[in-house]
């Protein structure tokens, strides 16, 4: 009975493994046509030294690929410094960022400024302090628009030095008050970006990762099934409703990172983000949803 009991252990294991191998999307040939972004100037938009490890690793790893021509960036609006380890977690972030597939540490950028965008549990970030900072780093044009040195000109296009920008959804994933402060400021800066600008079309795609339910947060990678229904579903009903008639990007992503890749974002964990490593963090690492499977919803502004 014993030996039959660990034979069922092992059957159920492989089986799991096997179902992993067939639901990535980077090597699977049974999910090599599901949407991807292509020769895309991209950001990240975090909130805290970790976000990019343990609820983006899937997307990051996946749009880094050499083949796709994509050029991300990290943008991250705080050093995690409420326990006094700032500058400890910014080097960390450099390191996890390109075990993650990034370029150089140079696209990684971390804003010190605690007095704006303070590292708290409580304290929320005014949107439109968030989407001022976006415009200055993305958008000179709406920056000088904004701070008054020019006039907006509604016959012109809107312009930015980035074509999509990914950052959380309007939960948080966690329901951290950092993490919805980006979401907000997101949506803030690319309606100010469109503003007065009737006739032209975005020159920013926003996606959101979206928040689940506690049991689906960590079913780890036997969440891909649901995921890929949804997002095949959503792909079809916006070519239907003809959302893609201007060129956009599809309506969601979806990212199932393989066995190597989740490996590979325990490591960017484990090894790089070594200050933040207590006993709770290993079960999401673990078993999290978030570090296997991504997808991504595009944001109508």
């Amino acid at each position: 009975m014993a030996s039959l009991n660990w034979v069922s252990v092992v059957v159920a294991i492989g089986a799991v493994f096997l179902f992993w191998t067939f639901s990535a999307t980077s090597s699977s040939p049974f999910t090599r046509n599901f949407p991807r972004l292509h020769n895309k100037r991209i950001c990240l938009l975090i909130a805290h030294p970790d976000d990019e490890a343990m609820f983006f690793a899937p997307t990051v790893l996946a749009l880094t690929k050499p083949e796709l021509g994509n050029h991300l960036k990290i943008l991250c609006l705080s050093t995690g410094d409420a326990d006094g380890l700032g500058e400890t977690r910014k080097k960390e972030l450099q390191k996890s960022a390109l075990q993650l597939g990034l370029r150089d540490e140079s696209d990684v950028f971390i804003i010190d400024d605690p007095t704006r965008f303070p590292d708290s549990m409580t304290a929320d970030w005014p949107a439109d302090q968030v989407s001022s900072l976006l415009a200055s780093a993305f958008s000179p044009d709406l920056a000088a628009t904004l701070n008054g040195s020019k006039k907006a000109d509604p016959k012109k296009a809107p312009t930015a030095t980035i074509d999509v920008l990914v950052t959380f959804d309007q939960h948080g994933i966690s329901n951290h008050i950092n993490h919805r402060s980006l979401y907000h400021g997101a949506v803030h800066f690319m309606r100010l970006l469109m503003k007065e600008k009737p006739g032209f079309a975005s020159p920013v795609e926003l996606y959101t990762l979206t928040s689940l339910s506690m049991f689906r947060k960590y079913a780890g990678v036997l969440d891909a099934p649901i995921s890929m229904l949804h997002g095949a579903f959503s792909n079809v009903v916006a070519r239907l409703s003809r959302v893609k008639k201007d060129g956009s990007g599809p309506a969601r992503l979806l990212f199932v990172s393989s066995v190597a890749e989740w490996l590979t974002a325990q490591a960017a964990m484990v090894k790089c983000h070594q200050s933040q490593m207590v006993w709770f963090r290993w079960g999401w690492i673990t078993i999290g949803r978030y570090m296997t499977v991504n997808d991504l919803k595009k944001e109508k502004i």
